[in-house]
């Protein structure tokens, strides 16, 4: 892949797609595709193949994907599932179809079983029972993951898929009923700052380990030109805090000085979920951006553009 080469990105609005895009720019890369969802429905095969059709990209990053905290995954199991596996069905396979040279498949921490050994290493996929809160959309992404496997296998398609975990950054869902609790964190303490006191889900016991988004797209980068395996890679920071610390830090950093209250009665989720990250630290890539860094630099995006 050099800087003439087409490159579509599926996804582009969202948190992770609109990542890659601007690292691809500040690489020198103008060739770039997107199919917005205003525009293309990505779900229906007929839109993607004739996308595919008629621009032929020589590599994909398929970032695409419905996507959602807790709550949501609760909530709307079947547009999780549904969504996902018609997605990434229709990318995958028109890629190869109409000749595209690579595609990099976005799937998700959420894949491993929910009580896997911590540090999470690539071979506890399909090791256990999955989290029952988000399992469709982890069914959907574990068979995202198949499918490029077998491609590769059967078509010589040269698909490669990365697990990131928990993702952060600008352009990310802030509302706290349907995103992921970093990003609603950051809005709950910054609205709660007039009201004194916020309640969160949980006990705060649960630890999770988070990623700012434009590390993995530095990561998206080097694999996409470096990593030819069909065997699924991390992407991760290897460092975990429990959600009680997230609340604390966010707090602190969005100056809420009030009380926070934790409702026992609501799902804390995986209890612990930490990835090993040696395979992608091989490769030379290292997160670059500390959890309180970005955690400013997420809330600054929060306040100046919402």
């Amino acid at each position: 892949m050099n800087n003439k080469s087409s490159v579509y990105v599926a996804g582009n609005t969202g948190l992770v797609g609109s990542s890659i895009i601007r690292m691809l720019h500040s690489r020198g890369y103008d060739n770039i595709l997107t199919t917005p969802s205003s525009q293309y429905d990505l779900r229906r095969q007929d839109v993607v193949e004739k996308f595919f059709k008629e621009n032929r990209p020589e590599y994909v990053y398929l970032s695409a994907a419905k996507v959602g905290g807790i709550g949501a995954n609760k909530s709307y199991p079947a547009q999780f599932i549904y969504d996902n596996l018609m997605i990434q069905s229709n990318i995958i396979h028109s890629a190869k179809e109409f000749g595209a040279k690579k595609l990099l498949f976005l799937g998700s921490s959420c894949i491993y079983p929910r009580l896997a050994k911590q540090p999470i290493i690539e071979d506890e996929l399909l090791s256990g029972p999955l989290e029952p809160t988000n399992d469709s959309y982890a069914i959907s992404k574990i068979a995202g993951i198949k499918m490029c496997q077998s491609y590769k296998k059967q078509y010589e398609f040269n698909a490669i898929s990365l697990m990131p975990t928990n993702l952060y950054g600008p352009n990310d869902n802030f509302d706290p009923n349907t995103g992921h609790v970093l990003p609603a964190f950051i809005r709950k303490f910054e609205e709660g700052k007039g009201v004194g006191k916020v309640t969160c889900w949980g006990d705060g016991s649960a630890m999770r380990e988070f990623l700012h988004v434009d590390d993995l797209a530095e990561a998206c980068f080097i694999c996409m030109r470096d990593y030819n395996q069909s065997d699924i890679i991390n992407i991760g920071t290897g460092e975990d805090v429990t959600i009680k610390q997230l609340a604390e830090t966010i707090a602190n950093v969005v100056g809420f000085d009030g009380e926070i209250q934790w409702d026992t009665s609501k799902p804390n989720g995986t209890p612990r979920k930490v990835l090993n990250v040696d395979k992608i630290k091989s490769l030379g890539w290292e997160p670059k951006i500390s959890l309180e860094e970005g955690i400013k630099s997420t809330y600054e995006y929060y306040k100046n553009e919402l």
